[in-house]
């Protein structure tokens, strides 16, 4: 179809309690010309210990482009779920057209492009009128990247003829963007789940800590074991999103890895025993803290009461120096190949940590000698030896309950 600009086409408002968007038919030729998406990448923070994420995408997998451009070619194609994006974000700024425009005011300058941001026309009746000024690129897709940018290899004729139910955000902030994809990315479809955990943690320095659900604060400490110098799993917790080349040269001094969900579960369980259900309590009514989670139903978790009442430094104290008791007895002289390495190794030394949390709080010894001494006995284990082959699955029970023979609980 001939597409001319300014482009209006009919809108109905949906109002839910993040607020409010609106729904509209759009060509997808017309899509392909006014809608980004952002690689997501990470960069080392400037003092060195954490990193900053910016975009909300996974890398397009161009493998995947293919495959769904093949079937857009098929006489029965469809596609009656939307896409997601929000309308007016500059990609090279980061803000909103609005924002620009104050920006350019303050500084004495004429803003530029304004003219181009996407805008509704209310109407009474209930049926509004969405206009696309220009074929500017102002609309990032928060969901349905590779749907979207798989018709760029369809055939001519199958682009011109498909339209595309899209939710359209407008002037919606960066951070909230994550949000709603890493919500949609981890209750409807699967997803890399590091990549999920890291997408939750976005906006985690634009927040106070007391605000911070159980994942976003075990998204922090991750970052921080990752990165950090005294960190045991310094370069060897895996970063979901693209990483600068001074996280690179980290992780190339690793000789092992985990993801970032294996530190993120292990470290959560610590103080939470149903992650979602508390995030859910934090985000009702008007209070928004964790103390609201006095209120909630009980949770045993060994360090919950600190979780609660904002003591986070003697958290990630404690998890540091276990880990690093962890190193000196399992991981520092483990053969090359031992399954103290693998995923159901690390993730069992976190469950060994969630037994003895407990004990270590009450009786204010988070020390790693403390840890070591209790671990110690546990060194003679030999994790690569042929009846740890197997631990896949119910492995990392079966390591588990080794340790705890060995150190006697």
């Amino acid at each position: 179809m001939d597409i001319q600009f300014p482009f209006t086409v009919p809108a109905l408002r949906v109002d839910q309690r993040l607020g409010s968007f609106y729904v509209a038919v759009l060509p997808a030729e017309m899509l392909l010309r006014v809608c980004a998406s952002d690689r997501m990448s990470a960069s080392l923070n400037p003092d060195g210990v954490g990193y900053s994420l910016e975009g909300t995408q996974r890398v397009i997998q161009d493998k995947r482009l293919s495959e769904i451009a093949s079937y857009i070619n098929r006489v029965d194609s469809a596609f009656p779920n939307s896409i997601i994006v929000a309308a007016n974000y500059d990609r090279e700024t980061g803000f909103d057209q609005a924002e620009k425009e104050d920006i350019a005011e303050e500084e004495g300058e004429e803003a530029k492009d304004v003219s181009s941001a996407w805008t509704v026309q209310v109407s009474d009746a209930g049926c509004h009128k969405l206009t696309i000024p220009s074929d500017a690129k102002l609309a990032a897709v928060i969901d349905g990247q590779h749907r979207l940018f798989s018709f760029a290899k369809a055939s001519p004729e199958a682009l011109r003829s498909m339209n595309l139910i899209c939710s359209i955000f407008i002037d919606l902030p960066k951070a909230l963007q994550a949000q709603i994809f890493a919500t949609i990315n981890s209750t409807q479809k699967r997803v890399d789940r590091s990549l999920t955990f890291e997408l939750f943690g976005y906006n985690v320095s634009d927040e106070p800590e007391e605000y911070w659900t159980p994942d976003k604060l075990a998204v922090f400490f991750a970052r921080k074991l990752a990165t950090d110098t005294d960190s045991p799993l310094r370069g060897r917790i895996m970063v979901a999103p693209k990483r600068d080349s001074k996280l690179e040269r980290i992780a190339a001094e690793a000789t092992w890895r985990i993801s970032t969900a294996v530190a993120v579960d292990g470290i959560m369980r610590l103080y939470s025993s149903n992650p979602k259900r508390d995030a859910n309590l934090m985000r009702e009514g008007d209070a928004h803290t964790r103390n609201v989670l006095l209120q909630g139903p009980k949770d045993k978790s060994p360090l919950r009461s600190a979780y609660i009442e904002g003591n986070d430094a003697v958290i990630f104290k404690m998890v540091l120096n276990y880990l690093r008791a962890a190193d000196r007895v399992f991981w520092e002289d483990a053969n090359e190949g031992s399954y103290i390495f693998r995923t159901v190794g690390v993730q069992a030394v976190f469950d060994i940590l969630r037994k003895l949390a407990s004990d270590a709080f009450e009786n204010r010894d988070i020390s790693s000698g403390y840890f070591e001494e209790v671990l110690s006995p546990a060194k003679k284990i030999d994790f690569s030896s042929t009846e740890f082959q197997n631990a896949s699955g119910s492995g990392r029970t079966f390591i588990r309950k080794e340790i705890e023979k060995a150190i006697g609980i």
